[in-house]
């Protein structure tokens, strides 16, 4: 667990928003690397990595982009419109901390994400403003006037805008922090592809992982599948919230999301698992999601298809888990792949 949360840290040190990931990429290169493995980077810009076992192979895959968001627009004050990556939502981003990732000079540039004149002293409507990105503004920490004065700094339309992550671990073991979905996910498969490596254990298949990189806009998972594996698994954030069983301190098993159902047979056999090893689990079904693992057959590949994670709060905003959720996820996977 420290190992994985050590992980997670670092991976929320590197922005990664959909699109903009080559730096995290690259670490998780080196840290497969360094755990004794020979990962591949994809055309595409995924991270793909054999870990062992022999027949039957199965993908688990994570995803490694997170939301975020990109300039449309270098307001006549200086000020920058944008426009979001993926599913970020303007209510869970209004003042947050933000940094422009110039394309053309490599440099960066600190701002918050504001309403429109957001000065509750001088704009009587701004309680009842829609909070839409089009009545949004970053105001950059820097001196600017204009739009040429912010064009001089080297920010263009079309550069990346990522957000403060805001990682914290309390004492009573609950992890909050931005882009849980799905670094965390890509934490614990680090700490299954370190247990694997150094424990005893055995693994009863072929198993591959598969750190996608733009699963946030839908076709992750679509390409770079080896042309062997027969089932994928997609590792991603668990659902919490008003009419689902799982809470952060559980492992979430998707029935069916809004793709449709998962695989019977992968299904049975993960809840059968957490049952047999008592984990704290949960089944639901998600009304409002799309998975890696849904991408994978949308882009016809012939696989059964599941999909687990840690329960996660808040998705898509200031979201939280917990560390039992990571164990119990975690465990999960060792159960299904090294029993058998």
């Amino acid at each position: 667990m420290d190992f994985v949360i050590s992980e997670l840290k670092n991976l929320m040190q590197i922005p990664s928003p959909t699109g903009f990931t080559l730096k995290a990429a690259s670490y998780l290169m080196d840290e497969f690397k360094a755990l004794g493995y020979e990962p591949e980077l994809t055309n595409k810009g995924g991270v793909l990595v054999c870990i062992g076992g022999e027949g039957n192979p199965l993908l688990l895959s994570a995803h490694l982009d997170t939301l975020g968001g990109m300039v449309a627009e270098i307001k006549s004050n200086g000020r920058l419109r944008i426009v979001p990556l993926g599913g970020l939502n303007p209510n869970n981003v209004e003042t947050e901390n933000c940094i422009v990732h110039s394309r053309l000079t490599d440099k960066t540039f600190e701002g918050t994400l504001q309403m429109n004149n957001a000065s509750v002293h001088v704009n009587r409507e701004y309680t009842t403003q829609k909070r839409e990105f089009s009545a949004m503004e970053i105001v950059l920490d820097e001196c600017v006037k204009n739009s040429d004065d912010t064009k001089k700094l080297g920010i263009s339309v079309g550069d990346i805008v990522s957000f403060d992550p805001r990682t914290r671990i309390t004492e009573t073991g609950y992890i909050k922090s931005r882009f849980l979905d799905d670094k965390l996910s890509v934490a614990i498969l680090l700490g299954y592809a370190k247990h694997i490596k150094e424990s005893a254990s055995e693994l009863n298949r072929k198993i591959y992982l598969y750190m996608t990189v733009y699963e946030e806009v839908g076709h992750g998972c679509c390409g770079a599948i080896p042309s062997d594996v027969r089932e994928i698994i997609s590792v991603d954030m668990g659902c919490v919230g008003d009419g689902l069983d799982c809470t952060e301190h559980m492992v979430s098993i998707c029935a069916k999301d809004s793709g449709g159902p998962y695989n019977y047979e992968v299904t049975t056999n993960l809840i059968k698992a957490a049952k047999r090893h008592d984990l704290d689990y949960a089944v639901d079904i998600y009304p409002y999601y799309g998975s890696d693992a849904d991408a994978a057959l949308s882009a016809g590949h012939e696989v059964k298809h599941g999909l687990i994670g840690a329960g996660v709060y808040a998705s898509h905003g200031y979201e939280r888990s917990h560390i039992d959720g990571v164990r119990n996820t975690l465990e999960l996977i060792l159960a299904y792949t090294t029993e058998a």
